[in-house]
């Protein structure tokens, strides 16, 4: 599958083909500016409060192109750094979507390393628990499988179902080339004539 194409469109312009279920929650956001838009297939890591080792076996395992998404089911300790982001990207996966927290975001930001989560914490966690990789989690509010397709940017981080990522996308293509042929002058117009609707 060409994961790419799903990266013509903003995680905004998928709504109406997916749903609310179908998009994270606003806690996880880009965790620098300007960030590049991402998309590619999810390999899922579920983690032990504290712990992050899970997340450090899977940028050695999640195939080139992946984009990690993490569980880490804590707040007071960050997951990866500086350094696991360089070896990742090195590595070929995408970016990093993390239900957590981070360190090292000025090195992750220099080096152009795509990584979503809910904020930053200088704090390391250990690495002990070894748990299965690649299995069903929630993140940012949401179920997320193995295979979904992740699209993150500013905008927020869309999740869309493996099994209906073809249908979804060429849904999206059409509804923003019918957008497009109409540009802001008719949509205004008809903008207008709906609101207007409601108040008589």
């Amino acid at each position: 599958m060409n994961y790419q194409k799903f990266a013509e469109y903003s995680p905004c312009d998928y709504v109406g083909a997916i749903k609310r279920e179908n998009f994270m929650d606003a806690g996880v956001k880009e965790l620098w500016l300007e960030i590049p838009r991402i998309a590619g297939p999810v390999f899922t890591v579920n983690m032990v409060p504290g712990d992050n080792l899970a997340l450090h076996k899977a940028i050695y395992e999640a195939p080139k192109g992946s984009i990690i998404v993490a569980q880490t089911n804590s707040m007071d300790y960050a997951v990866s750094g500086g350094n696991v982001c360089a070896i990742a990207q090195g590595l070929g996966i995408a970016g990093f979507v993390i239900d957590g927290v981070v360190r090292d975001i000025g090195e992750v930001k220099e080096m152009k390393f795509p990584i979503f989560g809910r904020g930053v914490h200088p704090m390391p966690g250990t690495k002990k628990a070894i748990l299965p990789l690649n299995t069903p989690i929630v993140a940012g509010g949401i179920a997320v499988n193995p295979g979904d397709i992740i699209v993150a940017d500013e905008e927020g981080v869309a999740v869309i179902p493996k099994n209906r990522a073809e249908e979804v996308y060429e849904a999206t293509k059409i509804k923003m080339e019918k957008e497009a042929e109409m540009g802001l002058e008719k949509w205004a117009e008809n903008h207008r004539k709906n609101i207007e609707s409601f108040y008589k």
